[in-house]
């Protein structure tokens, strides 16, 4: 049974692979920065799977300590850890970066750099000690060096994240363990849909641009947990949404309506 790590797993594209792990035979350890965000979905993901294998185990990963704790805590009470994802992140609203406040520079850094940092550090040094183990960044927006009006700030912590997973894969190499990185594109959760809140003719505007190109978590998270099930090989990234897959939905558009927001 192999034992799986995910950094911000309690809402979101983290829930989504928690379960589909879940739902693999894995063992899961949730983390978030509340105990009572981490309590809730535990008590959620234990209705639906083996709660023996569910652990929950409150983390900030901007906190140094309380990322080497979830790598301690989880091998503790599972044995190993087999894969860890650093999926943990914030993002914005649309807005000129000299709009943002010095505390709002500082969560979205800390938060989607340097805790994917303190993630690297101790899911590698871990995995090196035990003798294998899979490593992947959660990637997103700016990764691919593509920008977009408003973004800035999420875009480049982003970005900067593409440059730390090659990173680690040069300097994992010849190592045995496998590094690499996921790429869902937009996923309909509060991260891309928050941004929206008490601006209802901006969201109607954006809801026809995630209609056309937006997926649900259900539909993303177990394709992603196949993937890196199978994988053996290092420097991998797993795009979702390729430009195959991007081409088939404009070109059905006029034919087949989407709604990814339909209950």
């Amino acid at each position: 049974m192999r034992g799986v790590v995910i950094t911000g797993s309690t809402r979101g594209i983290g829930y989504g692979l928690a379960d589909a792990f879940l739902a693999r035979g894995c063992s899961v350890t949730i983390s978030g920065r509340t105990p009572a965000a981490v309590e809730d979905a535990v008590s959620r993901l234990a209705d639906r799977h083996q709660a023996s294998r569910i652990l929950g185990q409150a983390c900030d990963v901007r906190e140094f300590d309380q990322v080497q704790a979830l790598w301690d805590t989880s091998t503790q009470h599972f044995g190993h850890v087999d894969i860890w994802i650093n999926n943990a992140g914030v993002a914005h609203g649309q807005t000129d970066f000299w709009d943002h406040t010095p505390a709002k520079i500082r969560s979205v850094v800390e938060t989607n750099m340097t805790g994917a940092m303190y993630g690297a550090k101790v899911a590698l040094r871990g995995m090196l000690d035990q003798g294998h183990g899979s490593f992947y960044n959660m990637e997103g927006l700016g990764s691919d060096g593509r920008q977009v009006e408003g973004l800035g700030l999420y875009g480049t912590t982003k970005h900067g994240l593409a440059y730390l997973t090659d990173a680690l894969i040069e300097d994992t190499k010849g190592s045995g363990l496998v590094v690499g990185a996921l790429q869902p594109g937009m996923v309909t959760t509060d991260l891309l849909t928050g941004q929206y809140e008490g601006r209802p003719e901006e969201w109607e505007r954006a809801r026809k641009v995630f209609d056309l190109l937006a997926d649900r978590v259900e539909t993303v998270a177990p394709w992603m947990v196949d993937k890196v099930l199978a994988n053996t090989r290092t420097g991998v990234r797993f795009k979702w949404l390729t430009p195959w897959r991007l081409a088939g939905r404009f070109l059905s558009a006029p034919f087949r309506k989407r709604d990814v927001f339909e209950s």
